[in-house]
């Protein structure tokens, strides 16, 4: 990401050299003359030949915000606080720190490109939700604070919290079902589009374009903004919700574990979800931003900074959600496991309803889903990103002679994001975002977290690993790291991954809603679009290699770096894999 033309720098890449553009010629010259190396410097020359400029970022600082505001997302303040809702609240807070702590890999290949491609699809419709609810936000009143709207239904609309009242709703939910969604009965039930939404739609996706359509010059002005104001909104909301009668029981009801719980596999795979979504282990995003990195980044350093950034506002967004749930609960004399609920409407229900009932409500309404929008857009930055870096650095010629230009393909690439989003705007949408979800988002990461990890400590191995880190930044890491990569990641994702087979749950909606054999059905295709390419890669690697079958498996499995050859700088994509972890 750079500030200014000069920025810029040549990516020079082969199986097992990477040179820099500023050292020119006069590295490969110097190649030439170390022993052993006539194979690398013939490569590094053939394509010194065809290398295109690659941007860098332009500070240090542009990367770390980049990456704290993917990490930072809308899962922070959506998925974490009600996944803890969903296992009886407060023991995710401790498996969720520890699945973070040991969790330190990542991977790369077409199957991350995959997931993370397909999750931008339904990401941004969160976004569009989002914008609705902004430019309803500037009514003169709340639309979502009474029941006297078109589109409630009269007979079982409350202006407050039904609590055990299972025939109310209340009015915030009602405006979420009834005036967003116009939400039918079922996926069975598609009920045409959401025109309004498809406006919306459009102009999430054209945000995003502008914002990216430069590349990582363009993301990276705009992260300044987007990475920092949800700071600022989301410590103003916590000053003001910890003033508010209840506020202390519903943090308490967020904080107090249940330690039994933690007994229960389903949690750890939660938590270990929402690590990886959040994180991006298993998905390809932090990957392709470090590939703009300078050879030597501190890694290390960046991976601590962007890891504790992201907890801590998964913590901190627990405590503004919370004290809001225990306000409700107070002015509406109900327990609080009464207002929490899941899904995401938990920030497009409960928190609209909150804002009904708190002092200056037109100010925070529209400040909460402006956070909204700028934990969004990074994060899909990102996403997006994945699939422009891998296009241009896997077909970059071939695609540029009929594209022409870069901002061609990422338009190309925003349209049919699009167009695959559409489906999650009809009036069956949430049906259809809440199993893509289930299916993307949790079942197909434990997969390619364990593949992932195998790649790296069985295949590639973490002696190789060390090596390469310590070329990075002149030391080895140190002894937590390798034990990590080596024992506790694989053993950790290993046991998620058996027990979450064993242990399986249906998609659902709500608390009522399963979805008909035939969806499921579908949810576990979804699943193998990313999953697929991983044995798939593995048959083209055994078919293009030449030699028997022991042969070809022999060099399938045996890593192409060549450690001497990379002793003083080994590539960038290759040092890229493990800083997300």
């Amino acid at each position: 990401m750079g500030v200014g033309a000069d920025n810029k720098t040549v990516s020079i890449s082969s199986k097992f050299t990477l040179q820099q553009f500023e050292e020119g010629k006069e590295e490969v010259e110097l190649d030439k003359m170390t022993p052993g190396n006539a194979e690398a410097t013939r490569l590094a020359e053939a394509d010194h030949l065809s290398t295109e400029t690659r941007e860098m970022w332009g500070r240090r600082l542009e990367f770390v915000l980049a990456s704290i505001g993917y990490a930072v997302g809308l899962g922070n303040v959506w998925r974490f606080p009600y996944l803890s809702p969903a296992d009886h609240h407060r023991k995710t807070v401790a498996s969720f720190g520890v699945s973070l702590f040991l969790c330190l890999s990542s991977g790369v290949g077409l199957a991350t490109v995959v997931i993370s491609y397909v999750l931008c699809t339904y990401y941004n419709v969160l976004m569009t939700w989002a914008l609705y609810y902004l430019l309803h936000s500037f009514s003169p009143s709340l639309p979502w604070q009474s029941c006297n709207n078109t589109w409630n239904a009269v007979g079982n609309c409350s202006t407050g919290f039904p609590g055990n009242a299972t025939h109310l709703q209340s009015a915030s939910q009602q405006f979420f079902d009834h005036k967003v969604l116009e939400m039918t009965k079922g996926i069975e039930h598609a009920g045409g589009i959401r025109w309004e939404l498809f406006g919306l739609l459009v102009l999430a996706w054209v945000i995003v374009y502008f914002c990216i359509f430069k590349g990582v010059k363009s993301t990276g002005k705009v992260v300044y903004f987007t990475a920092t104001f949800p700071y600022f909104i989301l410590f103003a909301l916590l000053i003001n919700n910890v003033q508010l009668p209840g506020a202390k029981d519903g943090i308490l009801f967020f904080l107090m574990p249940n330690w039994s719980k933690l007994l229960e596999v389903q949690v750890w795979v939660n938590a270990a979800a929402q690590v990886f979504n959040s994180i991006g282990i298993s998905f390809g995003s932090m990957i392709s931003m470090a590939s703009y990195n300078k050879f030597n980044n501190n890694i290390l350093r960046d991976t601590f900074i962007v890891s504790l950034a992201n907890s801590a506002t998964s913590i901190v967004a627990g405590f503004v959600i919370f004290s809001a749930i225990g306000y409700m609960a107070h002015i509406h004399n109900l327990p609080v496991d009464d207002i929490a609920t899941d899904g995401p409407g938990l920030v497009f229900v409960v928190y609209p309803e909150v804002f009904s009932t708190m002092p200056v409500s037109q100010l925070w309404a529209p400040l909460f889903f402006i956070m909204l929008l700028c934990l969004g857009l990074d994060s899909q930055f990102a996403m997006v990103e994945v699939a422009v870096t891998f296009i241009m650095d896997g077909f970059g010629k071939k695609v540029l002679q009929v594209f022409k230009r870069k901002e061609l393909i990422v338009l190309a690439v925003c349209s049919f994001g699009f167009l695959l989003g559409i489906p999650h705007i009809s009036r069956g949408g949430i049906y259809v975002f809440q199993l893509m979800d289930h299916y993307t988002a949790v079942v197909s990461l434990m997969f390619l977290a364990f593949f992932e990890v195998l790649a790296i400590t069985l295949i590639f191995g973490v002696r190789r690993l060390s090596v390469m880190v310590e070329n990075m930044l002149g030391k080895k890491p140190n002894l937590f790291f390798r034990v990590c990569w080596q024992f506790l990641s694989p053993m950790l994702v290993l046991g998620i991954l058996i027990s979450s087979i064993f242990q399986y749950t249906p998609a659902r909606y709500g608390k009522s809603y399963t979805y008909p054999f035939w969806a499921e059905v579908v949810g576990w295709f979804i699943s193998l679009i990313s999953i697929i390419w991983i044995p798939l890669g593995a048959l083209h690697e055994l078919w293009t290699t030449e030699g028997s079958l022991l042969q070809r498996l022999k060099k399938s499995i045996t890593p192409t770096v060549d450690l001497e050859s990379v002793s003083e700088k080994p590539s960038a994509e290759s040092i890229a894999l493990f800083t997300a972890a």
